[in-house]
């Protein structure tokens, strides 16, 4: 059963709101109109996305039996990722506002596709089972579970909304087990077990503040994750990214931000490189990325600053901004090690 829209549906007890049409799914609007909104599988069967109608009629789609039972849609339940709106809808529903409204999940995976995207960069791409779908932040990681029980994490490299694969980019680590292994002898189809979400790093969508990012490296993957999370939500603080590596090859996508700068007025990007070979053909900036920020910006005090990247880095970062004036409270960071943190 399908009516036509538009048809205005409001959250309570937050009191947001949205238009949606009679096709769309009440989960897939709430996104797209970026309210977030617990959810697990996406497609019925999990039951994670269940809220209340409070006001107005909804067509249940294709919801379970096992997920929404016949006592719950007496109650006025719903899965938001099944029911369409039959007329304006009022949702009693919780809102997704920190790390803390999200379940951390162990889950098997599969490897759906390597590709090598610069001699020591992979980009690895992940599928979860039919039934399962991993909710997160923009800029959080996930662990792989080794089994002699040790952990490696990964940042998160896809935005939220396109959660139907998971894409990480995992750089060849010197002396790094798991990265060798990931680099020689992994194969599409292996089955690996990871937990997630995990960690603090993601955009504070409160502030209006211009933003800073600032990555070393595969740093660059979360904070891929959060401009394109940007995008997607019409997020339009100025935002400038500074992406420094040793020589061009480190900047592995370089094309990509590159390309969101050119499509896009509010977005500026800021290639640096530390030590550019003859063969890198370099005329751009060199030397230290964070030290890229503070040429051009001497007075950071009405910034907010995302940095991810090696800890030296980070920690030079920290130091150097806020004696530029960068509020301690607007540096938010993550600093990749080599064994259970992102990198």
């Amino acid at each position: 059963m399908t009516t036509s829209g538009p048809f205005r549906i409001t959250l309570v007890p937050s009191a947001h709101s949205f238009i949606t049409d009679g096709e769309t799914n009440l989960l897939e609007a709430a996104l797209s109109a970026g309210f977030v909104l617990p959810y697990g599988c996406r497609n019925g069967a999990c039951g994670a996305c269940k809220a209340k109608v409070v006001e107005g009629l909804v067509d249940h789609g294709d919801a379970t039996a096992s997920a929404l039972t016949t006592a719950d849609r007496a109650a006025g339940m719903a899965l938001l990722c099944c029911a369409r709106p039959l007329a304006d809808i009022t949702l009693e529903c919780h809102e997704v506002r920190s790390v803390n409204d999200i379940q951390v999940k162990t889950l098997p995976c599969r490897v759906q596709k390597i590709e090598r995207l610069a001699e020591d960069v992979i980009l690895l791409t992940l599928k979860l089972p039919v039934n399962e779908r991993l909710q997160f932040l923009a800029g959080q990681y996930l662990e792989f579970l080794l089994k002699d029980g040790r952990r490696r994490a990964f940042s998160i490299a896809n935005a939220p909304h396109a959660d139907s694969l998971i894409e990480l980019h995992i750089r060849l680590v010197a002396d790094g087990e798991f990265t060798r292994h990931v680099f020689h002898d992994m194969k599409e189809k292996d089955i690996l077990r990871l937990r997630g979400p995990l960690g603090t790093f993601f955009l504070r969508e409160d502030s209006t503040k211009p933003l800073i990012f600032v990555a070393g490296g595969t740093g660059f993957a979360p904070l891929k994750s959060i401009i394109e999370h940007t995008l997607h939500n019409a997020i339009r603080r100025p935002l400038t990214l500074y992406w420094g590596a040793r020589t061009r090859s480190g900047l592995y996508l370089d094309e990509l931000p590159a390309r969101w700068a050119a499509e896009h007025a509010h977005i500026r990007y800021v290639p640096v490189l530390s030590e550019p070979v003859a063969s890198d053909d370099w005329s751009g900036r060199t030397g230290l990325v964070h030290q890229a920020v503070l040429r051009d910006h001497p007075d950071l005090s009405a910034f907010q600053v995302y940095a991810c990247g090696a800890p030296a880095m980070i920690d030079a970062a920290r130091r150097d901004f806020i004696a530029a004036g960068l509020p301690v409270e607007e540096f938010f960071a993550d600093a990749f090690t080599f064994s259970s943190t992102p990198g």
